[in-house]
């Protein structure tokens, strides 16, 4: 593993880190296929075409359907879903702070329901360990309670420190299992979380006490949880600093387009979104000049591309009178035509925000990216 930091312009970093599958150029978009598949029936052959570095998949969800054990006992998750680039497995710790009605959470880790069958579930550090080490995934993340963003001082403390005590646990077991003779992966990385709500002292505390771990990559998470934007951007401000330039940072389940942006200037470099794949899903597409709803009459009639100049699959082939025929009708290809171009479109922006970073010219591209897609389609 080795992580190069190319250029910077201000606190934004153009980086190349280097894994056991693969280069991942940065800033990077990961495609998020939650249970080994991109929603919207995009295959791995899909993902190859559209730009695709890093996908992502859910250990929770991937643990109580199919299972870690058999996705193992079939080669691992590069080999079960055909695809040889890098993988990041999150670690179960956001379905803990989702199952919140049904979770019960202790310093040993956290019993839960199933969401799909109700049966007890207990996932702690050495349990998600286990699960992403069986999925042989390239960046395990480390196993956390996310507490909401606006919870209160005292429980946020109290969570921070246990989310601390099972990195520790995280690193030892990763440790452990990276040197067992049938592990999969024995090059695994485990990235650390930084948490703490929207209180930037316990951020800062937080990102200096895992930072000392020396691991290969950090993640601010807990964020776009309820909070608003600007607090969001506030957090990273404060907290980016005091994580290690010289390791990939990740800002975990971000965002728009526009979120992007904004947080590259800010020193991140991994992000993830389902919002690409589920706006897809319903007909609104992503275009440089603002998003576009194909449900809309407007569009009856209309046999442009979804954007003129893009280079999708979706777009150099169909209209999107076309694409909005097969949504009213109710068809899977409309899904999968939206899908495909949205994330095109993303995968394109940060190729777009690598090249401006490489040619110093960031801050120029960021405005004029950003002014484009407020001003709309004419």
């Amino acid at each position: 593993m080795k992580y190069e930091l190319l250029k910077t312009e201000g606190m934004a970093k153009r980086g190349r880190f280097h894994t056991v599958h693969g280069v991942i150029e940065t800033p990077v978009f990961m495609n998020v296929g939650t249970v080994a598949a991109i929603k919207g029936a995009v295959s791995t052959d899909d993902l190859r075409q559209i730009k695709t570095q890093v996908e992502l998949s859910n250990t929770y969800h991937l643990h109580v359907r199919t299972g870690d054990k058999l996705i193992k006992e079939l080669g691992g998750l590069h080999k079960f879903m055909a695809w040889d680039k890098p993988i990041l497995t999150d670690s179960g710790g956001f379905q803990v702070f989702s199952l919140a009605g049904i979770r019960k959470i202790k310093e040993e880790g956290v019993t839960f329901n199933s969401h799909i069958d109700g049966r007890k579930i207990f996932m702690g550090p050495e349990e998600s360990m286990q699960i992403q080490s069986n999925l042989g995934s390239t960046i395990a993340m480390a196993f956390d309670e996310c507490p909401p963003a606006l919870a209160e001082r005292k429980y946020v403390e109290d969570s921070v420190a246990r989310t601390t005590r099972w990195l520790y646990r995280c690193k030892d077991e990763m440790n452990r299992l990276n040197s067992l003779e049938d592990t999969i992966n024995k090059e695994q990385l485990l990235f650390g979380i930084n948490q703490g709500a929207i209180y930037n002292d316990i951020r800062i505390e937080h990102a200096k006490a895992i930072s000392e771990l020396d691991l290969p990559g950090y993640a601010v998470g807990g964020l776009a949880v309820g909070e608003s934007h600007e607090q969001m951007y506030d957090v990273l401000d404060n907290v980016v600093p005091y994580l290690p330039q010289n390791k990939p940072t990740y800002l975990m389940g971000v965002g728009t387009p526009a979120n992007i942006l904004e947080s590259v200037e800010r020193g991140i470099d991994f992000f993830d979104c389902v919002y690409p794949s589920r706006n897809g899903r319903h007909g609104h597409v992503y275009t440089n000049h603002g998003k576009l709803n194909l449900f809309n009459q407007r569009f009856e009639k209309d046999m442009r591309p979804i954007e003129e100049g893009c280079g999708c699959p979706t777009c150099r082939t169909y209209s999107r009178a076309y694409v909005r025929h097969l949504l009213k009708a109710k068809e899977m290809l409309g899904m999968r035509l939206c899908v495909l171009h949205n994330l095109y479109f993303y995968n394109t922006m940060m190729e777009e925000i690598r090249d401006a970073l490489d040619a110093g010219v960031f801050a120029t591209y960021k405005k004029n990216k950003l002014s484009s897609m407020e001003a709309g389609e004419e």
